[in-house]
């Protein structure tokens, strides 16, 4: 009985909270805010977190919607040309990446120096992209998992708070949300919002599925998005995607996002927290900077520019160049090949790093 009334109280919370959050965002959206619909939520669970002093994650299925909704609309927008295209940028995208690689290890070696926290840790916690999945490696790595998520959480919180809001100034387009999204320019034959709805979550499900089976980074963006493409390339129907429904996955993305953050494990880690606060902003920062060259460098609006230089927050960072209108294929080519290049190399980094910790121990 008593676990049946705890679980109506959840339920009731949850409902609670969803409401606040659509009334803050709506509310938000009147005054022209920057993403109202994935910010606001965001600050909202973080500030449930603070006042009950506990982290009160929501069930994972939402974190599942909202990142799947997100993923099915960028790869409405995504055009095979854009791979294609970057080849031309080859040399400045690696250069991006190459100086926001260099400035993450910096960082990591500071706090390991300055806050008391094993090397392998420190530099998981520190790599910027593909957090969930360096959390989940980090325990066979040898590191201390509830750091790594701290560390990396607490940036992936701190970019998709300030990048978004700096994003909003370099573009002077009308934000967009998705309304209706065709899959060629020929006149299709449309189906009910209910029936697409139907179809497209059977094969997200299974593109999840298949996507765990094959160990695929950030599975529950990509795998989405792939099954994504080939909807929108094969489909003999018209896709509709109301913006109502984006909005829905921008606020149940910020809200999951909002009450991970875990008060008391950064009450233990205060003095790697305030250094990782300090460095994440300096990292942003150099971003921005890395984003303005490689604008300068290959003429590629800056808010494309800025957005595929930050580092990490794939979703958020996919959510806001959707809403703002910049492209959203090439900023996933950049944070794409920046992930890819994390997942190939960290586990042979931190594997050298555990040896060298060892022999400095022994020593």
């Amino acid at each position: 009985m008593s676990s049946a009334i705890l679980d109506y109280k959840n339920i009731i919370r949850i409902i609670g909270l969803i409401i606040l959050a659509i009334a803050f965002s709506w509310f938000g959206e009147i005054l022209n805010l920057p993403i109202p619909y994935l910010l606001i939520p965001l600050f909202l669970g973080v500030i449930v977190v603070v006042v009950e002093k506990k982290p009160q994650p929501l069930p994972k299925l939402f974190s599942v919607i909202g990142q799947a909704i997100i993923a099915i609309v960028t790869a409405s927008r995504f055009s095979l040309e854009t791979f294609t295209q970057a080849q031309n940028f080859f040399f400045p995208l690696l250069l991006c990446i190459l100086i926001t690689a260099t400035l993450s290890l910096i960082n990591g070696y500071v706090i390991y120096k300055w806050a008391n926290i094993d090397l392998a840790t420190s530099f998981l916690g520190c790599i910027p992209g593909a957090g969930p999945s360096l959390v989940a490696m980090s325990e066979d790595m040898g590191a201390d998992a509830i750091a790594v998520a701290v560390l990396q959480y607490l940036r992936i919180l701190m970019v998709s708070v300030i990048i978004p809001i700096i994003a909003s100034f370099y573009t002077n387009q009308t934000p967009i949300s998705p309304i209706i999204v065709t899959t060629n320019q020929r006149l299709l034959p449309s189906l009910p919002l209910i029936v697409n709805i139907i179809l497209i979550s059977i094969f997200v499900f299974i593109s999840i599925k298949i996507g765990e089976k094959i160990q695929l980074p950030s599975n529950l963006f990509l795998a989405p998005f792939f099954c994504g493409l080939l909807i929108f390339s094969f489909s003999p129907y018209e896709i509709d995607i109301p913006s109502y429904i984006f909005r829905g996955g921008l606020l149940l993305l910020g809200l999951s996002i909002g009450v991970k953050f875990e008060v008391e494990t950064i009450q233990k880690l205060l003095k790697a927290v305030l250094i990782e606060v300090g460095l994440v902003l300096l990292l942003i920062f150099t971003c921005f900077l890395a984003g303005y060259g490689f604008h300068l460098m290959t003429k590629i609006d800056t808010l494309t520019a800025l957005l595929g230089s930050t580092p990490g927050g794939l979703t958020a960072m996919m959510a806001t160049v959707i809403e703002l209108g910049g492209d959203s294929a090439l900023v996933l080519t950049m944070q794409m090949m920046r992930m890819l290049l994390i997942l190939t190399l960290s586990p042979f980094f931190a594997a050298s790093l555990m040896k060298k910790s060892s022999e400095t121990t022994q020593n």
